[in-house]
């Protein structure tokens, strides 16, 4: 759903622009409270699993093809202000190093595809998950919904900011309806991915899911070979625990990465062709006519290729490994400083590192002290 430059006049852009800017600045501060030690490599991590799932262009229907957006995966394992840097670091590297979504149009790429999905996402998953029973299954049903409802809203989110702005003159009603109606079978494929990977995650490590705190199942620890439940009020172990859970920690994340490689690098050669939900609407009801070349289309890694090379195979595959790498070390670069400039109410408040709820020590989601899924 990467809109392009030219879709879009100026003044609304200008508008979405500050609109984009304003959330940006209220993740940051709200990351702050969300992001302890662990889980600042992390979202660094997450970002970049979204970067590389989304070359996965997946068949929808006849000649539509979508992919994953990632505010709910983001805003459920990282939390919703981090969940909004997240998406937003991946459209910027894209923006800037791919040609991917115009320039100009940047502020409207985040607006939609990083606040609208990742704010509503959030709450339909909060919602569900005080309805539902406080189990790990739960978690996974309500990732699924919350992913499948964030979908639609995005397209929607579109029509609006083009009823507002648009450069051609197309009845909005027929925008909508076929906005809405692809985005809805692309929500089915972000809701399996999102649904897979946050399921994955818990089974590993329930602890590292933001989404997952403060529910009653005892966490479980692997500490020599075993798994453990930590109990509830104990002080932290001396033990081999907390190495332990340092060593299941890195093993996490190098098996993300590696996980976010391979998808880049390899499987997306075999990703569909077919244009995703927006191009096709945008081609079938006109709204493209004033579509507008990409600042960056003489970039070296434009369209996903690494210019100069022959083979599809690896011009492709080598831009995905450099995407990777490039949003991974951008992205926890950025949670680093973040969490730095955390202030000294936000490493003891509620979600810190020290002794909130969700804490590494003594917060309900924490691998020592509380209770998690």
């Amino acid at each position: 759903m990467h809109v392009p430059d030219g879709f879009i006049n100026a003044p609304v852009s200008v508008a979405a622009g500050v609109v984009a800017a304003a959330a940006v600045a209220v993740g940051l501060r709200g990351a702050r409270h969300e992001l302890e030690e662990r889980a600042a490599p992390l979202a660094g991590l997450v970002a970049a699993f979204i970067f590389a799932v989304q070359m996965l262009n997946f068949p929808v229907a006849a000649g539509t093809s979508g992919h994953l957006l990632g505010g709910a995966l983001a805003a459920i394992l990282v939390g919703p202000f981090t969940g909004v840097l997240c998406v937003s670091v991946v459209l910027l590297m894209q923006g800037i190093l791919f040609a991917d979504g115009g320039l100009t149009a940047l502020g409207v790429n985040i607006t939609v595809m990083a606040v609208v999905t990742t704010v509503v996402a959030y709450a339909v998953f909060r919602s569900l998950v005080k309805l539902l029973p406080r189990k790990r299954r739960s978690i996974t049903v309500s990732a699924f919904l919350a992913a499948l409802i964030s979908v639609p809203a995005a397209a929607a989110a579109f029509t609006l900011v083009y009823a507002i702005g648009g450069t051609t003159d197309v009845p909005i009603g027929r925008v909508l309806t076929a906005m809405v109606g692809v985005h809805v079978l692309i929500g089915i494929g972000e809701a399996a991915i999102t649904a897979l990977t946050v399921g994955a995650v818990i089974a590993v490590r329930p602890d590292l899911v933001y989404g997952a705190r403060g529910l009653t199942a005892p966490l479980k620890l692997r500490v020599n070979g075993e798994l453990v439940d930590t109990p509830a009020g104990a002080a932290p172990a001396t033990g081999p625990a907390p190495a332990a859970a340092a060593r299941s920690h890195r093993k996490v994340w190098l098996a993300g990465l590696a996980t976010s490689l391979v998808l880049a690098g390899v499987v997306s050669f075999y990703a569909s062709a077919s244009p995703d939900g927006l191009e096709k609407v945008a081609a079938d009801k006109g709204i493209d006519a004033e579509v507008e070349d990409h600042a960056a289309a003489d970039s070296p890694l434009a369209d996903y290729g690494v210019e100069g090379l022959g083979d599809a195979r690896m011009s492709g595959g080598l831009a995905g490994v450099i995407g990777v790498g490039v949003t991974v070390v951008a992205g926890t670069g950025v949670f680093w400083a973040v969490r730095r400039r955390r202030t000294p109410d936000a490493q003891a408040g509620p979600g810190s590192a020290q002794a909130g709820p969700g804490s590494a020590q003594a917060g309900p989601g924490s691998p020592q002290a509380g209770k998690s899924v």
